[in-house]
């Protein structure tokens, strides 16, 4: 089948362009970009400020304007969510009004309910991507329909069990990463730590792992929550310990790629573990907590994992994460983490709803 017209469905909060705000934003740059390069149209709906070069004509996110008295309300919620709300009704709307003259099929990247419930009055295929555990929201948007009609593919195993009691048949396509961007590095004596400084990912547990370890630490992301950056992170900074700020993929690359082994300490059941996979493909073995998908992307050649939040045990484990081979972490993620793998999965998916 020739290229298809894919209406990629991504996030209205953050734009898809570097530094990502985070792991989703990422993934849907790099499909964006691996689906075109196989000869796809892609049109992106994404927030303002998304990269032009993804050749992609960016939907515009369409802020509601509300009267005084709307605003006055007691229902009235917060204005962040109104304007996604909003965002995601307008395009959906359009999408319904003549979507199928423009589009073959439509792959949701989103974590908002309404592509999901309004899936029915488009005239095209829809596929939704499970990236997080299950939310209420979007429970609640399948099952609104008696045989919902999307097709769910999951980001890992662990995230297809969770979601089964509502979505029991989701294709598992991993998320993947660009083995030709993130090359291999000759290590180094430092730690590294990497992602958004919020609870749920807790790099204050990686600080105090790698401080018990004795080797130093370097943390880069961006701070995503103030309070809990100011009450829990910003005081374990200094000896030996430094937070290098929210870098691009390029310096982020080369951060990983001169490190001796990536700390990755979730509190949440991470889905799938983008900054696991950077490392590997940087050559960088991993230590972290086993939850989540974690241990489907890790082997003992490339990482172990320490019980969930048991910091004594991952700084244990840490000095034998360092001697590890780095050409074995790479070779584990040119195996299972490639991008090109995830977008040959998506083409096939695609391709086989477009029939």
């Amino acid at each position: 089948m020739t290229g298809l017209r894919v209406a990629l469905i991504a996030s209205a909060r953050h734009p898809i362009t570097e530094p990502f705000a985070g792991g989703l934003e990422a993934h849907t740059w790099g499909l964006a970009h691996a689906l075109i390069r196989r000869g796809h149209e892609v049109e992106l709906f994404a927030a303002p400020g998304s990269d032009p070069a993804l050749e992609a004509r960016e939907l515009p996110v369409r802020k509601v304007v509300l009267s005084s008295a709307a605003r006055a309300d007691a229902s009235m919620p917060a204005g962040r969510w109104m304007e996604e709300h909003h965002a995601y009704l307008s395009l959906m709307l359009d999408l319904a009004r003549d979507g199928e003259k423009r589009f073959d099929v439509v792959h949701n990247n989103s974590l908002h309910y309404l592509p999901v419930a309004m899936a029915p009055a488009v005239r095209i295929p829809v596929i939704t991507t499970l990236h997080t555990p299950p939310t209420p929201w979007l429970e609640s948007a399948i099952q609104t329909h008696e045989a919902c009609p999307v097709l769910f593919t999951a980001v890992s195993e662990f995230t297809a069990s969770a979601w089964h009691p509502v979505v029991p048949a989701a294709r598992v396509v991993r998320n993947g990463i660009d083995t030709a961007f993130w090359q291999p590095g000759p290590g180094g004596s430092e730690l590294v730590w990497s992602g958004r400084l919020v609870p749920e990912k807790a790099p204050h547990l990686a600080m105090r792992a790698a401080r018990a370890a004795g080797v130093p630490l370097r943390i880069a992301g961006p701070i995503s929550d103030e309070r809990y950056f100011d009450e829990q992170v910003a005081p374990l900074l200094g000896d030996g310990i430094t937070h290098v700020g929210h870098l691009d993929r390029h310096a982020l690359a080369q951060l990983l790629a001169t490190s001796a082994a990536a700390l990755v300490t979730p509190s949440w059941d991470e889905p799938y573990g983008l900054v696991v996979a950077e490392a590997l493909a940087c050559g960088t073995p991993v230590c972290g907590f086993d939850r989540g998908a974690l241990a489907e992307i890790l082997t003992p050649d490339c990482g172990r994992l320490a019980p969930p939040g048991d910091v004594r045990a991952l700084a244990a484990l840490i000095p034998r994460v360092m001697e590890l081979d780095r050409r074995d972490a790479r070779r584990r993620a040119e195996d299972f983490c490639a991008l090109d793998r995830t977008a040959d999965a998506y083409t096939s998916l695609y391709e086989e709803v477009a029939r």
